[in-house]
């Protein structure tokens, strides 16, 4: 007989009251997957899109959730781990691809964990593998004080920026990023975005910006870019689509790049995993520090993203797992 388990589960689109505790059968793992009692789980933008618009080749109902943080079943080791189906996440138990199961040195905390995946190796491969960084170029960072951006702002500096700029949309925000290591910060504001960018820099472009707003951000920031720039665009928080002008990119030397993270991640030459091992190591000695944003018991799974929503949050939040945690008021 099937053990069950309980999970939140999304049986139709739509807002945070979608989300709903319900008691499914325990996952069992395949022979490529690693079955995870969940301890924590984190919480990704993108499970906010997919809650409005869908899983890819995915149909409802489904369980949410990229990434948790818990024991392996099978040994009782301490682990981190991610899919590549943006699924699973949000329940008791999880079954994980092995290839994305790597153990959590001593030192880490869960919360930390969980923000080299998703948000971590987006970071990673936005500045590395899609925008390219070489050594001494300058980086701007959108949404800087975020659980992806702050990540993005350290590891650019990690990898050899000369300099950081972070863009955020208030004070406390900016000092945040400021701390981080950033050498400026500026008001993400479209109409003043380009002068603020360029006057940071010297009155100079960038050469790589990370983008994940869309909408009339993106329009505005393309400006900030010098010639042969990067934009490397990894999101759509605004919801809004662009259309770029290709006199534009050719008139300027200038590229706009897409980015997904799942084929990174999921690199049968392992070098996403490469990546979650280094990022956890830096934690581990202190070289890389992860804003630790606010947790939810579980059964507010819904709070937890409307707060994301309403860019009430920042860091990486995240879902705690256990008995106190699934009592609903």
């Amino acid at each position: 007989m099937t053990e069950s388990m309980r999970a939140i589960l999304v049986e139709q689109l739509g807002g945070p009251e979608v989300l709903q505790v319900k008691r499914l059968p325990r996952p069992v793992p395949k022979a490529d997957e690693t079955l995870i009692e969940v301890h924590r789980a984190g919480i990704n933008f993108s499970d906010i899109w997919r809650r409005n618009v869908g899983w890819r080749q995915q149909p409802l109902p489904v369980i949410p959730g990229f990434e948790v943080v818990g024991r392996r079943v099978s040994d009782g080791a301490r682990v981190v781990g991610a899919t590549g189906r943006g699924a699973g996440g949000y329940a008791e138990y999880a079954a994980m691809p092995s290839l994305m199961t790597l153990a959590v040195p001593d030192g880490v905390s869960d919360t930390a964990a969980l923000a080299t995946m998703i948000q971590g190796l987006t970071a990673w491969g936005a500045l590395l593998e899609a925008g390219r960084l070489r050594k001494g170029e300058t980086v701007a960072v959108m949404a800087a004080a975020g659980g992806l951006g702050s990540l993005a702002v350290q590891l650019a500096r990690l990898h050899g920026a000369a300099r950081v700029i972070a863009v955020a949309s208030s004070e406390s925000k900016r000092d945040l990023a400021l701390e981080l290591g950033a050498d400026a910060a500026v008001d993400s504001n479209p109409e003043t975005l380009v002068d603020a960018i360029r006057s940071a820099n010297g009155g100079e472009g960038v050469d790589i910006l990370l983008e994940s707003i869309g909408g009339a951000v993106t329009d505005a920031a393309i400006g900030a870019l010098r010639r042969n720039g990067r934009m490397v665009c990894f999101g759509q928080a605004s919801g809004a689509t662009n259309t770029v002008s290709l006199d534009l990119l050719m008139d300027n030397s200038i590229g706009v790049i897409g980015y997904w993270v799942t084929p990174f991640q999921m690199s049968e030459g392992g070098e996403g995993r490469a990546a979650v091992a280094t990022m956890l190591d830096w934690i581990a000695q202190n070289r890389l520090r992860v804003l630790e944003g606010p947790a939810f018991p579980i059964a507010q799974a819904g709070a937890a993203q409307a707060a994301i929503e309403s860019r009430a949050t920042f860091g990486k939040v995240s879902l705690t797992v256990d008995e106190d945690s699934w009592q609903q008021d």
